[in-house]
Formats: C-alpha cells, structure tokens, sequence
C-alpha cells in the first residue's frame, strides 16, 4: 500500500470512532467543509463519550463526588475530557453543566483546609492542578483571572513551574509546565493576548524548546522519567517518550508537540528529534499505539486498552507531523 493510500484508509478508521474524535478527523485531516465539521461537533454533547460523561455529573454539579481526585473520575478530570472532545463551549448542555459547576462545586476536603472555601474555578496550591483548572475555565468561559495571576507570579527563573517549588525546588518540572503552558494558551485563544501572559508562556515554551522537548539541559540525555516519581512508580512509569492518552498531569513528547502546534509555533531544529520520535512509532497499518494508559478509573473507555492501536493517539500524531511538514518513512 502507498502512502497516501495508507493515509486514506487511516483517516476512515478514524471516521468509524465517537463524535467528540470523528469531528476532529473532520476539522484537521480531511478537509471537511465548516458545516460538515460543526454538524459533527454538535453531536458531542447528545451522543456518544460526550453525552455519557455530561449524564454522570452530580446534581450539586461534581462528577466522582469530588473536585479532584487521585484517580480521574472527578470535575477536574471529566472536564478536562471534555474540553479534549470539544464539547462547545456555547452548547446549551456546557451552559448547564458549567452552572452546576460555578453554584455547587468547591475544594473542601480535596486540597489544603485553607481552600475548602474556595470555588471550584479559584483552584487550590498545586500549580500543575491549577494549570488544569485554568485550561478547562478559560475553554468554558469562565472566571479564571485569580489562576492566571497566582500562575504568572509562580514561574520559576529557568522559565518553567513546579509544584514542588514550595518545597523549596528551583527547578522547572516539564510535568507541571506543560499544564501551565495550556492553560496560558487557551486563555489567549478564549481572551486574547495580554503582555504579562503571553511573555510568561513564551519563557514557558522556551523552557521545553531548550531541551528539545525530552533531554535534560545540563547532560543531553534524555529523560526517561520524573525524578519526584521514579520508575516504577504507582503512575505506571510515566516515561516521556511513550504516548498516552488522557495524559492528565503527565508529560510527554506528543504533548509538548501538541501544545507547540495549538500555539502555531514556527517549527525548527530543535523540535526533528521529538519530530522524528513520533513519526518512528507508526505501525505497519498506518496508526499508533496507546503506550501507556495511567493507573486510575476512566469515567469513560476511550481506546481498546494499553498496546493496542489508539484512535486518539493516531489523530494527535498524524495533525502534529501534518504541522511539522513531515511524514513517517514509508518501509
């Protein structure tokens, strides 16, 4: 098979998937018209993984009885699938669900006691879970200018964030710097550019593009894993250079390129290692695979499961490398 015969029938398995992915495969790999796409995308809240995850919230607007939680079923966590899926923001069921949130939603007993208090959209401490917070918020709509500034004055001076800086770490963590850059970014998207947040995130990006995205600055070698976790840990060996998704907290590679190419990013140099990387991990079938699935219950099922053939990573990988201008090699 060809390569653009392989990508043809790449692109109708994609279309076989759930709404919230097929509307994507729709706006970025087929050249489907405005009205096809937006038809597609207005499924997302009636059908399929959007609809179910809207129907598990809570009446007092929490999903998993919590603002966040260790596994990934909570307001935090579903919210963050959502805004992955695309759900519209304008959609009368976001509008409602969004509601429930703003009236019912707080921190008590799911962060520090000084945050019981706080509203579901004032965050909490950790700036990796208000990075979170932030980036849902602004996609919906809302209030996040008390998480922005409480993020812009947490950068660290190598340009990066980490929660572990009030543990006294002077260090950038890519983990907690990639949740900060997307909230930056989809607050610019939803808002527009300021001076103070756009500078930041651009010192932020600098951070990841210094170290080609997966090496450590000071050796060159790459990074296998967080130092705060180690290998092993009970997160399931959250190695940079295999792909998951949902990535929750977690960095990696086709994260980072990710949120370059939603930044639009001029692509260079220091972006062909991470490049290449990606495009080495296409099967003989044209797809990738999930690498890794972290350890926790999905509200919903989103593939078929650790090392088998993802629809959610092929999408991320095939728009990143379509960004880059480069294509896997054909063997």
């Amino acid at each position: 098979m060809n390569r653009l015969a392989r990508r043809e029938s790449v692109v109708r398995w994609l279309l076989e998937a759930d709404p919230a992915l097929r509307w994507q495969v729709l706006h970025d790999l087929s050249g489907a018209s405005a009205q096809e796409v937006a038809v597609e995308r207005g499924r997302v809240a009636a059908e399929g993984l959007g609809a179910r995850l809207l129907a598990l919230q809570a009446a007092d607007g929490r999903w998993g009885g919590a603002a966040w939680n260790h596994g990934w079923s909570s307001t935090m966590h579903v919210l963050m699938l959502l805004r992955a899926f695309g759900l519209d923001p304008e959609s009368e069921p976001a509008l409602q669900a969004l509601e429930r949130v703003r009236a019912g939603v707080t921190w008590k007993g799911y962060g520090p006691p000084a945050c019981d208090a706080n509203p579901f959209f004032a965050g909490e401490v950790e700036p990796c879970i208000n990075g979170q917070v932030c980036a849902v918020g602004a996609y919906f709509g809302q209030d996040v200018r008390g998480l922005v500034e409480r993020l812009l004055a947490e950068q660290l001076p190598d340009g990066g964030w980490n929660c572990e800086a009030q543990n006294g770490s002077t260090r950038s963590s890519f983990n907690t710097t990639i949740c900060v850059l997307e909230a930056l970014l989809e607050v610019e998207l939803r808002s527009g550019r300021t001076k103070k947040v756009t500078e930041a995130r651009l010192r932020g990006q600098e951070y990841l593009l210094e170290r080609r995205l997966f090496r450590r600055r000071s050796t060159g070698e790459v990074i296998d894993y967080d130092r705060k976790l180690g290998p092993g840990s009970a997160c399931g060996q959250p190695a940079w250079t295999r792909f998951a998704f949902p990535t929750w907290w977690h960095y990696d590679v086709l994260r980072g390129l990710e949120y370059l190419r939603q930044a639009g990013v001029e692509p260079d140099e220091r972006m062909s290692e991470a490049r290449d990387l990606v495009a080495s991990k296409q099967d003989e079938d044209g797809r990738w695979l999930l690498e890794l699935q972290y350890r926790g219950e999905l509200p919903v099922q989103l593939d078929d499961g650790e090392g088998q053939q993802s629809r959610w990573n092929t999408l991320r990988a095939l728009r990143v490398l379509s960004w880059l201008s480069a294509g896997p090699t054909e063997s």
